[in-house]
């Protein structure tokens, strides 16, 4: 089936870039003008939402229902437990799902849309504290609100003024202004936002410890002081580190007393050096970087790029040998 509105022109490019350039210029222009009209309404918007007991209900129809989902998921990883209800779909049976302990963030350029109004006088009812984000402070929604967050836009950025553009731009940027205040009110720190975020690449670099990606037990390579030279290869051949821990079995544990590395190796050999009745004491390197089990293991990734090594050391609260790691082992766990 065609489309009506199908064409078989090319879009010229000076029309594309001069709308694109106007599409931002108008809702860069709407959202300064939003910056500028911020005042203590919205501090008490912050203050009610960040009073609440339970959840923050966010509310929206349409393109505002889009925002809205948008602004309860930012809200929801941010620190402020929230999620999105749709108003039709409250007023047949997913009211229930709000509680007097919550709060509503109500959204609508209008402020007039039927399925919010109807909900207005039960939400009243209940107590809970309405925060309206609408263009309009005496429409229904305005009225009735307990805070009005004024989000009104002198024009959208459709050619015809008609399709929410420039509308819904600022009030996805509001609703990011409140999430950050209370992010910021809350003391909300980078961790938390890992612990909410786990499988994404911040999540591992802030929750990934160096314990959880190192080798331990038999699959650390290391050898006593004495061992020769072949020895040491050997290990480090079959550990696959490309490098050796050297150390010496104490009550505590195995002390480390130095590491022998690949790099060691090659220039070992181009010195000239008799290899073969050479010991691993003789050709460590003493006093190597190491790195403790329980720091994070992107802290043990900029141990690493800083002093230009490829491995490391690592060691319990002892201080002693408890695993080793490269940054192979790194990649494989997605923190570099």
């Amino acid at each position: 089936m065609t489309s009506t509105f199908a064409t078989n022109h090319s879009p010229r490019p000076d029309r594309v870039l001069t709308l694109a350039k106007q599409t931002l210029a108008v809702e860069a222009l709407a959202l300064q003008r939003a910056s500028e009209r911020l005042d203590t309404r919205f501090v008490r918007a912050v203050t009610v939402l960040l009073g609440v007991r339970g959840r923050v209900v966010v509310m929206g129809m349409g393109k505002s229902g889009h925002v809205g989902r948008k602004i309860a998921a930012t809200l929801a990883s941010t620190g402020t437990p929230a999620f999105f209800v749709h108003p039709a779909e409250a007023s047949h049976g997913d009211l229930g799902m709000i509680t007097p302990q919550d709060a509503v963030l109500a959204i609508s350029n209008s402020g007039e849309v039927d399925e919010l109004t109807v909900l207005l006088p039960l939400l009243k009812r209940m107590q809970v504290p309405l925060v309206a984000m609408t263009s309009r402070a005496h429409s229904s929604l305005g009225r009735c609100a307990d805070v009005w967050i004024d989000s009104s836009v002198e024009k959208e950025a459709c050619p015809h003024n008609l399709a929410p553009t420039t509308s819904t731009t600022a009030q996805l940027a509001l609703g990011d202004a409140l999430a950050i205040c209370l992010l910021d009110a809350r003391g909300f720190k980078p961790e938390d936002f890992a612990r909410s975020h786990p499988g994404g690449a911040l999540g591992r670099k802030l929750l990934t410890h160096v314990r959880d990606v190192m080798r331990s037990g038999d699959a650390i390579p290391h050898v006593r002081p004495h061992a020769t030279l072949s020895e040491l290869m050997r290990e480090m051949s079959s550990k696959g580190l490309g490098a050796s821990a050297i150390t010496t079995l104490t009550p505590q544990g195995s002390q480390i007393m130095g590491i022998f590395t690949d790099g060691d190796l090659r220039r070992l050999i181009e010195s000239g050096a008799e290899l073969r009745h050479l010991a691993a004491a003789e050709v460590m390197q003493p006093a190597p970087r190491t790195v403790a089990a329980d720091a994070l293991a992107v802290d043990a990734a900029a141990l690493m790029e800083t002093h230009r090594i490829s491995s490391v050391l690592v060691v319990d609260e002892k201080g002693c040998l408890c695993g080793a790691l490269n940054t192979h082992d790194l990649m494989r766990a997605k923190v570099i």
